[in-house]
């Protein structure tokens, strides 16, 4: 029986669009689909047994507390140690009083939207940008402007020409998904000085800034304007995205309104999965782990960069990245990679088409390669499997 409801959703909830890389991931779980879709990180990076014993401990130690309801701003030592963490390691001068612990730095997508954007107020996008924070900002009915960028991100010029009356540029200086591009040192200080010029606040998201290869990424945004920049990090791409932990650090100013808004949505992030995670990391524990995923994902862009080259040179042109989790290939013209996906699939390979990480004007002949899930020799059949398909539609 599917009998008619009387609920109506309000007019936002139209706004709400399902992701297409989650649509895609029910495709790929199909038998014998070589995956370079989703952007999911190795779960053969994920530390087991440290999370076994961080639970015995916290269990045994405090599980009173670890069960129980918790302050919405995080975990204390939680957001002590992040904070010193950015101190160290971001050139950043922030206290734990800032940090925030949002469910995920997804979550902190949507506090800041909801915190900072209006109806029909404009807020700033690369061009592509991230399709999650699309989706979060969308229901707040914002006018998205897709700012003109090259490979090191957004041009200063273009942010400083549409700055005028913006709520803020979102913005993402390293490894970008999708198209894992980085901002140069002189990209990112054109850009804050543009943005503070124009007295335009910035949303810096840094879920990949740890995933460098050979050097890491200049210092953040948010080091070089602290009042005029909040800061997105998590934990999902270094740990465990299960944990769903991220952090926001906010200017003091802002930072009431976003415990409001999370106190609204959740009460608070789970206290258990916060205790678990600083156990894990209070000392020391990232300093030998992170490197060893960035060896392994670096073993796994160079076998992606190898069977690009060998298969698709003269083809698809791309930018090989230097950190994050992904290439981005732009196709001949006449090929819509939206048309082109289910012919992958059928060859045995999936990916993303391009269109859905622009706000506006997509390049239909783009798509999406994720790296580190697929071991090598996957990789190489799966880049074999959309050379074939790019031929035939050639």
């Amino acid at each position: 029986m599917n009998a008619k409801t009387p609920f109506t959703p309000a007019r936002r909830a139209e706004r709400m669009n399902p992701s297409i890389i989650r649509e895609i991931l029910k495709v790929t779980e199909k038998p014998g689909i070589v995956s370079l879709a989703g952007g999911l990180p190795s779960a053969d990076t994920f530390p087991v047994q440290a999370m076994r014993e961080a639970c015995t401990k916290v269990l045994r130690d405090a599980p009173r507390e670890a069960l129980q309801y918790a302050a919405s701003e995080g975990f204390a030592p939680l957001r002590e140690w992040v904070a010193a963490h950015l101190n160290e390691h971001q050139r950043m001068n922030v206290t734990a009083v800032q940090v925030l612990i949002p469910t995920g730095s997804q979550q902190g997508l949507d506090l800041a939207a909801k915190v900072l954007i209006d109806n029909d107020a404009r807020v700033l996008v690369e061009t592509p940008t991230y399709l999650g924070a699309l989706q979060a900002f969308a229901p707040y009915e914002p006018t998205i402007v897709a700012l003109a960028s090259d490979h090191e991100g957004p041009l200063p010029d273009a942010l400083a020409a549409a700055a005028g009356g913006a709520r803020f540029a979102y913005l993402l200086p390293n490894f970008q998904n999708p198209t894992g591009h980085v901002y140069s040192e002189a990209r990112r200080t054109a850009i804050v000085v543009a943005a503070q010029e124009q007295t335009l606040p910035l949303l810096e998201d840094n879920p990949y800034g740890d995933l460098w290869f050979d050097a890491p990424p200049p210092p953040s945004l948010a080091s070089r304007w602290p009042e005029g920049v909040l800061y997105l990090g998590s934990f999902s791409k270094v740990l465990a995205p299960g944990l769903r932990l991220g952090y926001i650090v906010a200017p003091p100013a802002l930072y009431p309104k976003l415990l409001q808004a999370k106190q609204a949505a959740d009460l608070h992030t789970p206290i258990f999965n916060q205790r678990i995670v600083h156990e894990v990391i209070r000392n020391g524990f990232l300093d030998t782990h992170v490197p060893a995923i960035r060896a392994r994902y670096k073993l796994h862009r160079d076998a992606m960069q190898t069977s690009l080259v060998k298969h698709l040179s003269g083809i698809a042109q791309w930018v090989t990245p230097v950190g994050g989790m992904f290439f981005w290939l732009e196709l001949p013209a006449h090929i819509d990679a939206v048309a082109l996906l289910p012919k992958a699939v059928e060859a045995g390979m999936a990916f993303v088409p391009g269109a859905a990480f622009y706000a506006s004007a997509p390049r239909r002949n783009t798509l999406r390669l994720s790296f580190v899930t697929s071991p090598p020799q996957q990789i190489e059949a799966g880049i074999a499997a959309l050379a074939r398909v790019l031929k035939a539609a050639a």
